[in-house]
């Protein structure tokens, strides 16, 4: 594959689509669809830069999940905590803010933080950072947005494991559950 060119077709505050032009492996133009975080002005930038993190929060041997209200597919879905990162901000800085915002917790301590990976690498550029956190403090709804309905709680293995029978999940969250939830019955 060969990419021949690259468009922007708009541009929102929150995400950017442009059309990628390939020539395929027949020697034929395949047009792609794609939408990126940032705005990008050449081929060499698609995919190099993390706009944000996801994070593993774990307290006391329970693991923190939202249940988040996602417009996208006009639902409720289990989630991790995560959060874009602000301008110049540090991946240790996002992480307490988001966390801080999200639930009302502090950090008492980033475990691991993994090299960025692709969050959807069929329609996407967007890699994020999966970041390993102890949380200390109580959660707390009183910082979270009016744009997010967010409902955080601490779970322990044997109800994560229940939950993944019949509860929704974002690809992401329900991986490190069922992670979580492996190392806890060992």
């Amino acid at each position: 594959m060969k990419l021949l060119s690259m468009n922007e077709i708009d541009g929102g505050h929150y995400l950017h689509r442009y059309e990628l032009v390939y020539e395929n492996r027949a020697g034929k133009e395949k047009h792609y669809e794609i939408v990126s975080r940032r705005a990008i002005t050449s081929a060499e930038e698609l995919g190099r830069v993390s706009s944000g993190i996801s994070m593993i929060v774990t307290q006391n041997d329970r693991m923190l999940l939202l249940k988040e209200f996602r417009m996208a597919i006009n639902r409720s879905v289990y989630n991790l905590c995560a959060g874009m990162l602000n301008g110049n901000e540090t991946i240790e800085d996002c992480v307490r803010r988001e966390l801080f915002e999200e639930t009302g917790l502090r950090v008492k301590e980033i475990k691991k933080i993994l090299p960025a990976s692709y969050s959807a690498v069929a329609i996407s550029d967007i890699m994020t950072n999966i970041v390993y956190v102890e949380a200390e403090g109580e959660i707390s709804s009183e910082y979270a947005s009016a744009n997010e309905e967010i409902s955080a709680a601490f779970y322990r293995a044997d109800e994560i494991a229940a939950m993944l029978e019949t509860e929704a999940f974002s690809s992401r969250s329900q991986l490190a559950a069922y992670q979580f939830c492996m190392t806890h019955f060992i």
